[in-house]
C-alpha cells in the first residue's frame, strides 16, 4: 500500500497540465491570514473545490471562533525551488500571521538533490519567521525507489529543520490514511474528498497552539 499510494504528489504528465494553481486570493478582511504553501495535496487536485483540507481549516477556525482568514498559494507539482521563489511576494502582499509549508515530496519523488531540498526549505522557512510568521512544517514519507538511505534521510531531514528552526511539525501529512485505500483516488496517489478531514486532523494539533482567540489579540 505505501508504495502505491505514496506516489502522491508527482502528477502524471497529462495531469500536470491540466492542474490549476488554487487561487491565492489576498484576504477580504482584516484578519491574519494563514498562509499554505504546498502541492497538490493542498491544491485539491482531482476533487471538488471547495472540499480539500484547507477549504475544511477556514471552515474549523470560524467553528473555533478564531478570526484568521486562509490563502491557498498551493499548486499541483509544486517542488520547494518553486515555492522558495513564490514566497517572498506571497509574505509582502498577504502578511500572514502563520506559514504552513508542506511541500518537499516532489523533489524526492523526481530524485533531486537532497541538499537543494534543505537549501530551499531553509530559505522559506528563514523567510517566513523573518516576516513574524509562525511556522508549520509539513512532513512527509516517499517509496524507497531511490534507495533506503535517501528515504530515510529525506525524511529526517523535516524533523532536523524542525528542530533547527523551533518551528512546530506535523511528521507525516498522510498518518491515518496511508492505510485506508478506498481513501484514493484512480491514480492511487491523490486522496478523495473523504480523507481531507484527516489531513486536516493532522495539520491541526501543531497549527491551533500558534492562533490567538480573539479575547487574547492586540
Amino acid at each position: 500500500m505505501l508504495g502505491a499510494a505514496m506516489l502522491m504528489v508527482a502528477l502524471p504528465a497529462g495531469a500536470q497540465a491540466q492542474a490549476r494553481p488554487a487561487a491565492a486570493k489576498p484576504a477580504a478582511t482584516a484578519a491574519p491570514a494563514v498562509l499554505v504553501l504546498g502541492d497538490s495535496l493542498s491544491a485539491e487536485y482531482g476533487i471538488a473545490r471547495g472540499t480539500g483540507w484547507v477549504s475544511l481549516l477556514q471552515d474549523r477556525l470560524h467553528k473555533e471562533r478564531l478570526d484568521y482568514s486562509v490563502v491557498n498559494a498551493s499548486i499541483s507539482g509544486e517542488t520547494t525551488s518553486g515555492g522558495k521563489t513564490r514566497l517572498p511576494d506571497l509574505l509582502a502582499r498577504h502578511k500572514p500571521a502563520v506559514v504552513v509549508v508542506e511541500l518537499g515530496a516532489n523533489d524526492a519523488l523526481r530524485g533531486l538533490s537532497l541538499q537543494a531540498t534543505e537549501t530551499n526549505l531553509r530559505g522559506m522557512l528563514t523567510a517566513a519567521r523573518q516576516a513574524g510568521a509562525g511556522v508549520v512544517l509539513v512532513g512527509m514519507r516517499i517509496p524507497p525507489n531511490y534507495g533506503p538511505d535517501y528515504t530515510e534521510r529525506f525524511f529526517a531531514l523535516y524533523g532536523k529543520l524542525a528542530g533547527e528552526y523551533r518551528v512546530n511539525l506535523v511528521p507525516f501529512f498522510l498518518d491515518k490514511v496511508i492505510a485506508r485505500p478506498e481513501w484514493f483516488q484512480d491514480d492511487r496517489i491523490h486522496p478523495t474528498s473523504a480523507a481531507q478531514a484527516t489531513l486536516l486532523d493532522n495539520v491541526w494539533p501543531q497549527l491551533q497552539p500558534l492562533l490567538k482567540s480573539p479575547a487574547k489579540k492586540r
